[in-house]
């Protein structure tokens, strides 16, 4: 987001090309920004991210339709769309494999873009009818945000003219570059500030999902001493907002690796998505291989296609897992400068926790902790009808007495 501000400043003003140390400024900005809106009260992050999920479909129709319309390709003495034969047909050769495996590779981007639809899990504790609205919104997030996105390679793929200039670009931004390529450089700068609101409420959604996490994570004592501040609940907002500003420390933090490189931030990527896909398919595994037809399945599943499909997403983690690590050159091409370090930076942490969880939490960590007396098929006895046990009413998922509906639209906030 930072990166396509910038580009848009650079469109604008021809002579300026941005730094990475402006980059990582802006970034710092943007997310404090956002912070700041995800320590609102539930209710409010509710409407906030309902108004940003319709304004980011409406947005993608529109940039749908008008691309191709406004493409000035034809200006350029080339065909109003590339033929299907070259988008079908042609690999741009970005690494030093196969196609086929190239092709793979080419899925970190698409995996990195799709971790979001975890959102309504790590927030069903603050969502009415969450054993329905949630696992409704994981399928239509992704699926709804699968198809749209293809639409829109496809548009790109019909509609570059130089896939190399756009990577090269000094704007920086590939995207950006793209959109200069076949539009005038005022419909470029529209589009992209459409995008960049959008790209907002993306990342102030990321930014909500991603604190419930560290606070459930803190609520399970995993963070040591720390736990005690990042679980702790605001008594204004009744969010965890010692979580959303822990997060957004780390995130600025890990930021700085804007200055290591290309290099360094694709790492990052590479990593933010195997460790999303190994979390994900943990569970996913288990119910499919191991529990099998002892799982008891909420209202809302995806009935006799849950073994098939569980399958499929356990085999197709496991055959990308490794490719996410690859580097892009082989052979005599590959120096340290080239390496993927993914498999280092990501196995070194495991490693570490893994002998952690040996040596010491497993003496503990007896499973998650929760703050509600759940009423499974009539089991539960001493909980109270609204689902809320015994004496927490001022704890983490608790509402005030004028708040407690203010959870009914999280589960759209994906």
């Amino acid at each position: 987001m930072a990166s396509m501000m910038l580009a848009a400043a650079s469109i604008q003003i021809p002579t300026y090309v941005p730094e990475n140390y402006q980059v990582f400024l802006l970034t710092a900005f943007i997310m404090v920004l956002q912070s700041f809106v995800s320590s609102m009260p539930t209710k409010w992050i509710a409407n906030f991210n309902s108004v940003g999920s319709t304004f980011n479909i409406i947005v993608l129709v529109v940039v749908l339709i008008l691309i191709p319309a406004a493409a000035n390709r034809e200006e350029q003495g080339l065909p109003k769309f590339t033929p299907s034969r070259e988008v079908w047909g042609n690999f741009y050769e970005g690494t030093d494999f196969p196609n086929g495996l190239a092709l793979l590779m080419s899925f970190v981007a698409v995996i990195w873009t799709m971790s979001g639809y975890d959102a309504p899990f790590h927030l069903s504790e603050e969502c009415s009818n969450a054993n329905i609205a949630s696992p409704r919104a994981i399928v239509l997030t992704s699926g709804v945000g699968g198809l749209m996105g293809w639409f829109l390679q496809l548009v790109v793929a019909y509609t570059i003219v130089d896939i190399e200039a756009a990577l090269d670009s000094e704007l920086g931004q590939p995207y950006a570059a793209y959109l200069l390529q076949i539009l005038p450089p005022n419909t470029t700068l529209a589009i992209l500030a459409l995008t960049i609101i959008c790209a907002f409420s993306m990342g102030q959604g990321c930014m909500v999902a991603a604190s419930r996490v560290t606070f459930a994570y803190s609520r399970d004592e995993c963070f040591g001493p720390l736990s005690r501040i990042t679980k702790q609940v605001n008594g204004h907002t009744h969010t965890p907002v010692n979580a959303v500003w822990f997060n957004t420390i780390i995130g600025i933090a890990m930021s700085v690796l804007i200055f290591g490189g290309e290099l360094a931030a694709g790492a990052l990527f590479s990593i933010g998505a195997v460790a999303a896909f190994v979390a994900f398919t943990i569970p996913i595994f288990i119910r499919v291989f191991l529990v099998g037809n002892r799982f008891r399945p909420g209202p809302w599943n995806l009935g006799r296609w849950s073994m098939p499909i569980g399958s499929a997403a356990c085999a197709f983690v496991f055959l990308m897992v490794p490719i996410l690590m690859l580097p892009s050159l082989t052979g005599r091409n590959l120096d340290a400068a080239g390496m993927n370090w993914t498999c280092l930076v990501y196995g070194g942490p495991m490693t570490f926790i893994l002998i952690w969880w040996i040596v010491d939490a497993k003496k503990w960590f007896k499973g998650p902790k929760v703050n509600i007396e759940h009423q499974m098929l009539g089991r539960g006895e001493g909980a109270r009808t609204d689902g809320i046990a015994p004496g927490i009413e001022n704890s983490s998922t608790a509402s005030s007495s004028g708040e407690s509906n203010r959870a009914d639209k999280v589960g759209k906030m994906a």
